[in-house]
């Protein structure tokens, strides 16, 4: 659940839960086919850490997908669960800031200052991207939630939003400067776990660094569960030493 008692942040600039929201564009299974400039793996990966950090930090969060039925397909599972009761805003454009109520839905939350994920990167992130900065809107670009046909598409796109006047982040990068503080123990324990579930190698030294240094008890998951298995197919593994 979101935090209720997280401090308000200075920002002097910086992004803070209450300054922003988060936009997360035609994440879609044809839109990320297409991508060949990055690990599509890690593009979902690294959009869950977003989605989560805005689950945890209770920031607005708007949703849009694009031809679901006539070619895009559904938001990808993974991100909806995180945002289970919120339905994307279906649209015909490629262009997001085309469409009547997704900038309705970005007027309704208050703010200025956009935190944006999308693909791809060369349409569908840089279009809405620099006419919302027309708009008078702040736009952080997520550019490893991002991706695109070609590596030279997404450096293209980069290179002309970030002329157009936006600031390229990355989630991790976003997930920090919103807690900012590990004094503030409200959201402390939600972010070392999207860490731990999500980035890699920094995540491994947070639980090295926990059970090893600090005498923590090992970060427990849940036991996997075969689906459509039952009875003692579904129970865990013994290991050969017990067989």
């Amino acid at each position: 659940m979101p935090s209720t008692n997280r401090p308000q942040l200075s920002e002097k600039g910086l992004l803070t839960p209450d300054n922003c929201l988060v936009a997360i564009i035609d994440l879609q299974p044809q839109m990320l086919f297409g991508v060949s400039s990055h690990d599509r793996q890690s593009i979902i990966n690294n959009n869950l850490v977003l989605a989560k950090a805005a689950r945890v930090f209770d920031v607005p969060a708007v949703l849009t997908t694009v031809e679901t039925k006539g070619f895009s397909g559904n938001m990808w599972p993974q991100i909806q669960a995180v945002f289970p009761k919120q339905a994307p805003i279906e649209r015909s454009t490629m262009n997001s800031w085309d469409d009547r109520n997704f900038v309705t839905a970005v007027e309704k939350t208050g703010r200025k200052k956009i935190v944006l994920s999308g693909l791809w990167t060369e349409t569908c992130v840089a279009l809405p991207t620099i006419q919302a900065i027309h708009d008078g809107y702040e736009i952080f670009v997520a550019e490893d939630c991002c991706g695109d046909v070609s590596l030279l598409a997404h450096d293209n796109a980069m290179r002309r939003v970030i002329q157009a006047g936006a600031k390229p982040v990355t989630a991790l990068s976003v997930l920090l400067e919103w807690q900012r503080d590990w004094a503030h123990k409200g959201t402390y324990d939600a972010v070392l776990d999207i860490v731990k579930s999500h980035c890699g190698a920094y995540g491994v030294g947070v639980e090295y660094a926990y059970t090893m240094v600090h005498g923590a008890p090992p970060t427990k998951i849940a036991d996997y569960a075969v689906p459509g298995a039952t009875g003692s197919a579904n129970q865990p593994a013994r290991s050969p030493a017990h067989a």
